[in-house]
This record gives C-alpha cells, structure tokens and sequence, in this order.
C-alpha cells in the first residue's frame, strides 16, 4: 500500500531531510548538504521565504517504510512578476518505483488545484539560489556543494507522470589557461580603460561586505530578474542569503568590478569545494568535518564558480571576459586545478557566448519540467 502525508512536526520534517542520506548510502556521486542548512530551509520560523510562500511538505510510505520524499510551494514573489498560477516542486526523492512516483506528483497536483494554480514545475527552490534542475545527462561525477544529485531514473519517473521540459541548465569545468591568451588579454584591456572600469581594493572580507554587499545585491537582482525561474529577493531574503554564505566567502575568489563612479557593475562569486569534505560525514558538522571543511577553504583543489552578475547597461560590453580572466589568473595563482560553475540557462547567450574564450567542458545538463493541471 502507498502512502502520501503531508508533514509539519519537526520528527517528520527530520525524516524528510534524511531521506536522502538512505537512499544515495554508497553513492559516490552524491554530494551532502550541510544537514543544518536543510533542516532551517524547511523551519517556517528560521526561513523568512516562508512568508512569501505557502508550502507544503510531504513524505511517501510503502507498506510502512519511508519510500519518496517531495516539497512544493506557491512561490508568491514570482507568481505576481510573472501573472501566473504555479507551484514549485522541490526535493523530489524517490524510489525507482513508478507507482510511488506517481502518488507523489498526484498528491502535488491535487494540492496545487486547492490553491488554485493550473501549472506545476521544477524541480526549484525558494530562490534561484537555492538547488534547482534535475540532472538528465552527466550522471558520473559529484555535484557542487550547492547543487543536488540525482538518479538517472528520475527522468523516467517525473515524464511518465506527464511532465515535459520546460527549459535547459549547462554546467562547465573551467580549466585555467595552459598558456597565455592575447586575444583575452587585449579584450580585458580594452574594455577595461574604455569604461573606466576597475577591481576593487579592500584589506578584509568584513570591509568589502561593508563597502559593496549593497552595490552587489542590486547588480544580483537586476541582471537575473529576466532570467527564468528567478524571484525578486526582499530585503530580509538579501540578509538570509548573505548570512549563509559569508563563512564560505573568500577574497582569492571573488570580485567586484567598479566604474569611475566607484559603482558596482560586475561581480563573481567563487566558494572552495566542500563536497568532499563532507561527504563522510553525511553533511553534519563533525569535528573531522570541521577540520576537513577549513582543510578546502585554506588549500582548495577545486572552487565551484556559485555566481556571476553583471550591470545590464554593461552586459553587451565585454565586462564578463574580464572578470572571468580575473577569476583565471587567481585560480592559477593559487594552484587550483578547474572551477565548476553552477547552472547556466541553455538560452542564456551572454554568458554561454563568454566561456568560447576559455578552456572549459560541458560536462553535465539539468531541466525544469512543467506540466499543466487545470
């Protein structure tokens, strides 16, 4: 028999984090959130997004057991931008089971009909800097700390409950350069004196948050509002954001670039990788964890490219080919062997057209499915 509940105490809710944690035991691949992290994401009192959404949490049990999990969400912010009627799935797991897969998708679709939406999709999160896409080609590598693994079936599963591609992520290696780039170099020249533009200088992490979060923020919000499946972050979402990845922030690998003005018009965020480090550890801050944690933030291997903005007056300027030769040139510096990025819309052709610039790989490909319900 199957099962579908919705949940809200903090034992279910538990479960619903762990879930996971059974169902990748042994798989290389997958890559651990901080467990800390999740169980706030899904805590109305510790999430301020809560109060732009009405979400609803459900566990699936076959004969008992604890067999798929699924969260979904009427993302008001973005629903209000966009004039539609949506809900959001997130944190689909499950069992290559088709009969459970198709109870979790009935039970969201029946939920979103009650409030009155007519389309479901995803997999998306809260915001676009929360996990989102299910990974249909490139199943063979770990996934950034950011972003999620998944199981090649889960393609199979979530199509044949009706849902079809809505649109496309691409993921990349950037290697750094084997051997210098004139052409990079004479483009970063250029663009560099023509618009007066300049990296900024700060002594402290604390100091540049201080002098630029502000200027960063709204670079963030104007060059990703057009963007699919992007939701205009209020101030107190600004403040959850930044609180939960200072800790990971590094001056080698992040830049801000500032015009005659001293205004923000570009900036990128790199974080070393912690998939590794907290892999054995499932995600919980063990002190082993800890010490292997600070271990890939003094001497990374690998950083993960997490995101990129650029001023839109700027953004046909060539301002993205100087920046990414900034993050090129460190990562050599400091010995790093490849950055990964994060998702990038296959439509995106700014910044897709920016990477034929550097040594990179395609290397893995998410998708956002969508289906009608009304």
């Amino acid at each position: 028999m199957i099962e579908v509940k919705q949940i809200s105490s903090k034992k279910d809710i538990k479960t619903f984090v762990d879930f996971p944690t059974k169902l990748y035991k042994g798989v290389k691949e997958y890559s651990y959130p901080l467990r800390s992290d999740e169980l706030k994401m899904f805590n109305p009192k510790k999430n301020v997004s809560y109060k732009d959404c009405d979400v609803a949490t459900f566990l699936a049990y076959k004969d008992g057991k604890v067999v798929g999990r699924i969260a979904a969400m009427v993302q008001k912010l973005y629903n209000n931008k966009m004039n539609e009627k949506r809900v959001r799935f997130t944190r689909f797991d499950c069992i290559n089971d088709q009969e459970v897969a198709n109870e979790i998708f009935n039970t969201v679709e029946n939920w979103a009909k009650n409030q009155g939406m007519d389309t479901v999709h995803g997999p998306l999160g809260f915001n676009d800097l929360d996990c989102e896409g299910l990974i249909v080609e490139g199943f063979n590598e770990r996934c950034t700390y950011e972003e999620r693994y998944n199981f090649e079936y889960y393609k199979d599963l979530i199509e044949s409950c009706g849902y079809q591609k809505e649109i496309d992520w691409l993921e990349r290696k950037i290697y750094p350069p084997k051997e210098k780039n004139e052409r990079v170099d004479r483009i970063a020249e250029i663009v560099a004196k023509r618009y007066k533009l300049k990296f900024a200088k700060t002594k402290s992490k604390r100091q540049f948050l201080k002098k630029y979060k502000e200027g960063i923020l709204q670079v963030l919000d104007e060059a990703y509002s057009p963007l699919y499946g992007v939701v205009p972050y209020t101030e107190e979402v600004k403040k959850q954001l930044l609180s939960q990845f200072k800790t990971f922030l590094d001056l080698r690998f992040m830049f801000v670039i500032v015009n005659e003005k001293d205004e923000v018009v570009c900036f990128g965020v790199s974080i070393p990788q912690l998939n590794e480090a907290l892999y054995k550890s499932k995600g919980r801050l063990t002190l082993p964890a800890i010490f292997k944690v600070l271990r890939a933030l003094k001497s990374p291997k690998v950083v993960d490219f997490a995101i990129i903005g650029v001023r839109p007056d700027y953004s046909n300027e060539g301002v993205g080919a100087l920046a990414i030769k900034y993050l090129m040139d460190n990562m050599e510096k400091e010995g790093v062997e490849y950055c990964e990025t994060n998702l990038c819309l296959e439509n995106n052709a700014k910044i897709n057209s920016t990477w034929q610039y550097f040594n990179h790989d395609v290397h893995r490909r998410r998708r956002a499915y969508f289906k009608k319900i009304g």
